[in-house]
């Protein structure tokens, strides 16, 4: 409760002893000493008479039943942590996820629209996608084939137009 050192008793000392005097110090002494014994005993009595009240009212199973409804084990947080470490000590780069046989046909026919096929032979598979991912991949697929598909045409109408100095030119 109060944490006193040697040299403050010291000090509390010599204080009584210069303001009550050597004759009444000890009467002094054995007074507190017997304060101090009576407060320390009406506290405990007072401790005694919450816990028995606390017991009485069902308190303490209120307490037992709050500590077992946040205990992780009850509340099966134990699993969530096992995956929360699985998933940090996750390397993509080491264990990539499995591939699926459907995203793999269509990344690979998204990959035959803008490749030959013999690259698409030799070209590595795609891993899984979700279906955002999968969604943005063949919008970007359908994006480069129509790209292909206007440079083709841009071309073929190039090759079309009348040069200068050939026949046709100064109409």
């Amino acid at each position: 409760m109060f944490d006193l050192g040697m040299s403050e008793l010291l000090i509390i000392g010599i204080v009584a002893l210069i303001i009550v005097g050597p004759k009444d110090l000890p009467v002094m002494f054995r007074t507190l000493g017997r304060f101090t014994a009576k407060a320390r005993g009406m506290a405990r009595e007072f401790s005694r008479a919450m816990d028995s009240a606390a017991d009485a009212t069902g308190v303490k199973d209120v307490a037992s039943d709050l500590r077992k409804a946040t205990d992780p084990k009850a509340m099966g947080l134990d699993a969530l942590k096992d995956a929360a470490a699985k998933f940090e000590a996750w390397d993509p780069k080491r264990n990539p996820r499995p591939t699926t046989t459907a995203t793999t046909a269509t990344a690979a026919t998204a990959a035959a629209a803008a490749t030959p096929a013999a690259a698409v032979e030799t070209a590595p598979t795609a891993p899984a996608l979700g279906p955002a991912t999968q969604a943005l991949a063949e919008s970007r697929a359908a994006q480069a084939e129509a790209r292909a598909e206007a440079a083709a045409a841009l071309r073929a109408a190039r090759s079309a137009e009348p040069r200068d100095g050939e026949p046709g030119a100064g109409a």
